[in-house]
């Protein structure tokens, strides 16, 4: 096949899971987990009156397709895409001719290398490059979008955008269409997010055993790393570990630092585990001797501000009333408070992101927890000014009548 080519991706062997799990035996049928996924997307398409939808984040790739190819890598360009007809095929754009990297995945119709445009690879010809992808992607459209010419899409350089928008292709926002669509897990997904958790809360087990003093940062979390990787994940998205005077505010990733007896050392896991699933939890530990007073102190309001709003959690509860009954943030730990009060979790990080109360009305936004979301509670406790700081997560599952905890790793009930 030349470098344009088109491959219809054979059914002949038995679906097996792709990436860094591809010889291990999956506890559900993938089949099953891949047809909800783009079932997913595609009735978000529908909803929206859409032709397809071109998806050129690789967590939105994924999920349509459950083909992976250097994610992290392809991440940094417009290097690999895929197209979603919604009354059509499902074509894969790929990096390079590798059509053995869409092997047996049922909802891929046709896998295609994509006309490379990004300046990396296509240099001064990215124009004349572009032209070529927005023909087939205009095609496409015109073949299976029954006079339809709107489509959704998530990430698109201006020089693509253009180009498909002279060949009249309306273009819409696909990112938070492909978000809600990702939000509700079903029952394969769920079970995948748990031998993610499982593997997460291994490397957590294997960071404690070697946690003494003099041990750097790094090296600490090294120990995260190999234990995902050893047992079948395949990335992590931020280095977030830091200890003692480092750990307030909260944000400093892991360093050379080596870790003294007696400090405070938090983490917070971001971990892409086995078959892409993220798990994202964060502990917060004392290195060597028991923690102090003030280490109690901080540890102590932490798992209560956790626990409260856990507890506020279930089917049907608004996004804006857990907030406004979230738990009161006390005024020394206001400014240096998280992010979010908490927020969802699939494939990453995900919609959606639940605002602390006193940032409802600048960024806050209205919606409700349906069964089969997954949300991570956050909290971060530590004063302006003061030494160390608590970073702490759980993440738990919506259900049909409340909550159910993914993680088990225990909390340092002794402290409290």
């Amino acid at each position: 096949m030349g470098l344009n080519s088109i491959a219809t991706v054979g059914r002949a062997r038995q679906a097996r899971q792709h990436g860094a799990m591809e010889y291990s035996d999956a506890p559900v049928d993938l089949d099953i987990l891949r047809g909800y996924r783009l079932n997913r997307l595609r009735d978000a398409l529908k909803a929206g009156d859409y032709a397809g939808g071109l998806f050129f984040n690789q967590l939105n790739t994924r999920y349509a397709t459950d083909a992976t190819n250097m994610q992290v890598w392809c991440a940094h360009y417009e290097a690999r895409c895929v197209f979603v007809s919604t009354e059509g095929p499902v074509v894969l754009f790929d990096y390079s001719n590798h059509p053995h990297l869409a092997e047996d995945l049922p909802g891929v119709d046709e896998y295609r290398v994509i006309p490379a445009f990004y300046f990396f690879t296509a240099g001064t010809r990215g124009e004349e490059r572009v032209q070529l992808f927005a023909d087939q992607i205009a095609d496409l459209v015109a073949k299976h979008g029954g006079g339809n010419r709107r489509i959704a899409v998530d990430h698109l350089s201006l020089m693509g955008a253009e180009a498909l928008r002279d060949r009249q292709v309306s273009l819409h926002d696909g990112e938070g269409l492909a978000e809600v669509a990702r939000s509700i897990k079903s029952p394969e997904e769920l079970v995948l997010m748990k031998a993610s958790m499982d593997v997460c809360e291994q490397g957590i087990r294997e960071m404690r055993e070697i946690l003494e003093p003099g041990i750097t940062e790094n090296a600490l979390w090294a120990k995260l790393h190999e234990v995902n990787i050893r047992l079948g994940g395949e990335w992590i998205e931020t280095r977030l570990l830091s200890s003692g005077p480092r750990t307030n505010p909260w944000f400093r990733e892991c360093s050379m630092r080596p870790i003294e007896r007696g400090d405070m050392v938090s983490f917070d896991t971001d971990l892409i585990g086995p078959y892409g699933y993220c798990s994202d939890i964060s502990r917060a530990w004392i290195c060597g001797d028991k923690p102090n007073d003030e280490q109690r102190r901080l540890y102590s309001k932490a798992y209560e501000q956790i626990e409260h709003n856990i507890a506020l959690l279930g089917p049907g509860r608004s996004f804006r009333d857990v907030t406004h009954e979230a738990w009161a943030i006390p005024e020394e730990f206001l400014s240096n408070r998280y992010s979010s009060c908490m927020h969802g979790v699939g494939l990453a990080d995900e919609y959606p992101s639940i605002k602390h109360a006193a940032d409802f009305d600048l960024k806050g936004y209205d919606g409700v927890f349906e069964p089969g979301m997954v949300v991570c509670v956050e909290s971060f406790i530590g004063t302006a000014g003061g030494r160390e700081g608590v970073k702490l997560e759980e993440q738990v599952v919506i259900t049909e009548t409340g909550i159910e905890r993914q993680s088990t790793y225990p909390f340092e009930m002794d402290w409290l």
